[in-house]
């Protein structure tokens, strides 16, 4: 793709992958702040078959964790989508480039919590990714110092996005850290709670 300003008749899509082992309210959190601060189309939750980088005997089945996804994304602007599990994808750079072969009428953004930056440079492809596709980075405690210091963000600096630049001056290759309201929920939380018999 050759660098320079963003198609503005494209519709515009935020993509959440993830395990969503189970869903909760931090994703659905980041949803919708980047529908509304980043004036996203919509967000497609993105439900992984499996996560290359971790055991896969710490995920609840598929079905499960779509369910969950499911049951959660109340917003009309979010999609749950068994995009992977169909297409047969694990990577995310194979996911992208056959939802970008899919839907050419589409602009792509890729969002990702600070956690996954700090681990971006293990993910297959991850130089292409970023080539590909604007990446909004939502902050994380306690990796903001972490992802500050990864290798993917060391190599994104000179393309990051101040706050004015964002929506009308989406470029690719772009990186735009997003600092929002902490929140208390994750995944290994509600999976221990639930493991206590918590609902």
């Amino acid at each position: 793709m050759v660098m320079g300003r963003l198609e503005p008749k494209k519709r515009i899509v935020g993509l959440l992958g993830g395990s969503f082992n189970p869903a909760h309210a931090g994703h659905l959190h980041i949803s919708l702040v980047a529908l509304k601060k980043l004036k996203l189309d919509e967000v497609w939750w993105l439900v992984s078959p499996g996560n290359p980088l971790k055991d896969p005997l710490t995920l609840a089945p598929f079905e499960q964790r779509f369910a969950s996804a499911k049951a959660l994304a109340s917003h009309p602007g979010i999609k749950v989508s068994d995009f992977e599990q169909r297409a047969g994808t694990r990577y995310t750079a194979d996911t992208l480039a056959k939802l970008m072969k899919r839907y050419p009428q589409v602009q792509f953004v890729w969002l990702m919590g600070a956690d996954n930056l700090v681990q971006f440079h293990r993910w297959q492809r991850w130089d292409w990714i970023l080539k590909q596709v604007p990446v909004v980075v939502f902050d994380r405690a306690p990796y903001s110092h972490g992802a500050k210091a990864a290798i993917a963000y060391q190599k994104m600096r000179k393309y990051l996005l101040k706050d004015n630049m964002i929506n009308s001056h989406w470029r690719v290759p772009s990186l735009y850290y997003m600092h929002l309201k902490r929140d208390s929920h994750s995944s290994t939380a509600i999976r221990k709670l639930l493991g206590r018999g918590v609902k």
